[in-house]
């Protein structure tokens, strides 16, 4: 590295340092380092820094909002969903006298399900965000899909704690099996254990950390896409049409994942399949291929829809948090006597 070297300029008093070519060629790196800054990064410095118990805190709130009303609304495609690849085709809607259809075995389950899925959801957005807006700033401007697909799969980790015995109890009760979410506890962990309740974890995962990583990735991304060609924030429509697609196609992709996961939950002490791949093959060997994809319809419609809910809900809520925020005062440079 070559010297520094001092000249003085004699007009005007003042000293001027000559850089080496090594220290301009650096300052030029960092310069165009500090511009290329990612688009969905937390930017620190003079913007607002990252507030990661907010983050958490609002995470938990905006999941929880969500994933209660799509629960609530779409409910009952998930029942028909639930049955179909339970393999019980022939449990239809019963239709009472005039026409009526019995809402209540649609719903059947909603209420202690709703008891699982507000904590689930708000723990999983809970982990994401912050998880993510970690991430972001730890990975370079190409691997956001990578930050996003990690902290997805985190926040389904997390979650999965929750959502497995809620899973259980409910598609349990979706196929008849219980009248209620307190007998259902009560006599899956007297005759199967506690393990009862958690019955078919392991596929859960199979499913749900691929989807979770998969959606909140393409919704991510196609949202930076679209901002950044629009050059403005999202309104809720556009959030909630790009929630929906990006629900739709991962509902489709991971149905045979659905499929396995949902036989082997609802199988309780039967113990018809011994595990995934025993699962696979014997659907495979007695129904053929095609059978991985029953339920295809209503899964990707309700995952459809509930992803245009989930997401327009989700960030309506964080919108309305973040307007909530407290403004910290200003701190002025000068000193008052």
């Amino acid at each position: 590295m070559a010297p520094i070297t001092l000249s003085t300029d004699v007009k005007s008093s003042s000293v001027s340092v000559v850089a080496s070519p090594d220290a301009c060629n650096k300052k030029m790196r960092n310069s165009l380092l500090e511009r290329r800054k990612p688009f969905a990064s937390v930017s620190t410095g003079e913007e607002k820094p990252f507030d990661f118990f907010r983050t958490l805190f609002e995470g938990f709130i905006a999941g929880g909002t969500a994933g209660v009303v799509v629960e609530t609304a779409l409910y009952p495609i998930d029942t028909i969903k639930t049955r179909l690849q339970a393999d019980r085709i022939r449990i239809y809607l019963a239709v009472r006298g005039g026409g009526k259809i019995n809402l209540k075995g649609l719903y059947s389950g909603l209420a202690g399900n709703l008891a699982g899925v507000l904590p689930a959801s708000a723990l999983f957005v809970g982990v994401y965000e912050p998880t993510k807006q970690t991430l972001l700033k730890m990975f370079p401007d190409n691997l956001s899909a990578a930050a996003h697909l990690s902290a997805g799969a985190i926040g389904g980790l997390a979650a999965s704690l929750i959502r497995v015995p809620t899973e259980v109890i409910k598609q349990r009760m979706q196929t008849g099996q219980f009248t209620s979410a307190p007998d259902a506890v009560r006599l899956i962990a007297s005759k199967e254990g506690f393990k009862g309740l958690y019955a078919g974890y392991g596929s859960f995962l199979l499913r749900d950390l691929p989807f979770d990583a998969i959606q909140f990735c393409i919704y991510e991304q196609l949202r930076i896409g679209y901002k950044a060609a629009a050059r403005r924030d999202l309104n809720d429509p556009e959030n909630a049409i790009i929630g929906a697609f990006a629900g739709a196609l991962t509902g489709a992709i991971t149905t045979p994942l659905d499929v396995i996961k949902t036989r082997l939950m609802v199988q309780g002490s039967a113990n018809q399949y011994k595990g995934i791949f025993d699962c696979v093959q014997t659907i495979v060997r007695e129904e053929g291929p095609p059978a991985l994809l029953k339920g295809i319809g209503p899964r990707v419609l309700w995952i459809g829809i509930g992803g245009s809910i989930f997401f327009g809900v989700l960030e309506s809520t964080k919108r309305f948090l973040a307007q909530r925020r407290p403004t910290l005062p200003e701190h002025s440079d000068t000193k008052q006597d």
